[in-house]
């Protein structure tokens, strides 16, 4: 096992060392960590690109086994990622105003600092006179499809202004198409070649980012929860196969319902689908799988995690180190 001098407060994530880096290098290895969540809608969501206002939807497969085509909502991976890289900022500028550190100015999308935690994680690229700067990204996202069938879950309103002086209505103004609360968009990010200190800091984001979609400031509240990790030399399993695998574990259960935590002894419904694609891998001996009680310990310890002085000034002389390797 690697030696990767992790803190005894996060002792548990000694078990993903094999999908970890000590240092970020510029160099990817194949170390690869997938965080698996459930993205649970709790408000009104909007999720749009088009200017037709209408929902992002595509036809998919109704499951892994069954062909016949079903209408879904699409979570597109952009706009997962441009809310969590900007929850990653304001998480690093808050904790190190906190701790009286320097913190640099960084903005999406036109004026990145290219020497900071985020970007030598997310990735960046600028221009400055004529010439071309760019950071590879060390995470990614996959769109995310609902898990129900969008005509379960679109909710369409028809919104008009009101008069303060005479408090009528008018004419209405537009119709607002939206995800109806309680809706689940199983989700994956995946890390590359990632620190422990980065995971922590990913996970962080992951837990505390509430507002998302195209008009968050009226709705888009979202509960993320993670259901589970997989640490190794490749990615296992794409965000499309497992909405479907879940979509088939919940429709040919009996009870009619999906278990993403075990229940006693039994194995979760999840747990079932990840070992399936485990066994499939190229590199299936390096991978490791973790729900249930091992999944708790990894989120609870970071959770109680503290982002202190020192924590912080790793993460910058990461980037210093990282940065040394481009020159």
């Amino acid at each position: 096992m690697k030696n990767i001098d992790i803190p005894n407060e996060l002792k548990s994530l000694s078990s993903l060392k094999d999908g970890l880096v000590e240092l970020p290098e510029p160099l990817l290895g194949a170390e690869t960590v997938q965080i698996f969540l459930a993205r649970e809608i709790h408000d009104f969501i909007v999720l749009r690109t088009e200017p037709t206002r209408e929902l992002n939807t595509v036809v998919t497969p109704t499951s892994t086994i069954d062909m016949t085509p079903l209408l879904r909502v699409v979570f597109l991976a952009s706009k997962q990622k441009a809310v969590e890289s900007r929850a990653f900022r304001s998480i690093l500028k808050t904790a190190k105003n906190a701790t009286g550190l320097q913190d640099e100015d960084c903005y999406l999308k036109d004026n990145l600092c290219m020497s900071c935690p985020r970007c030598i994680l997310f990735g960046a690229v600028k221009t400055i006179r004529g010439q071309q700067e760019a950071i590879k990204h060390r995470i990614s996202y996959g769109s995310a499809f609902s898990l129900m069938p969008y005509e379960d879950l679109e909710a369409v309103f028809t919104f008009n202004a009101v008069d303060e002086r005479t408090t009528s209505t008018g004419r209405a103004l537009g119709t607002r198409f939206t995800v109806s609360p309680a809706t689940i968009f199983p989700s994956i990010v995946t890390l590359r070649c990632a620190t422990w200190r980065e995971l922590v800091m990913v996970f962080k984001v992951l837990l505390s980012t509430k507002n998302y979609g195209a008009e968050s400031r009226i709705g888009g509240v979202v509960r993320n929860h993670i259901i589970g990790i997989t640490a190794g030399w490749e990615e296992i399993i794409t965000p499309l196969e497992l909405s479907l695998e879940l979509y088939e574990k919940y429709t040919s259960n009996s009870n009619g319902q999906l278990s993403v935590w075990a229940d006693g002894d039994d194995k979760s419904d999840l747990t079932s689908i990840l070992e399936k694609y485990k066994s499939e891998a190229i590199f299936s001996d390096k991978i490791q799988i973790f729900t249930d009680k091992k999944l708790e310990e990894i989120v609870d310890s970071i959770k109680t995690f503290e982002l202190d002085k020192e924590f912080l000034e790793s993460l910058d002389k990461d980037v210093k180190v990282f940065k040394e390797k481009t020159q």
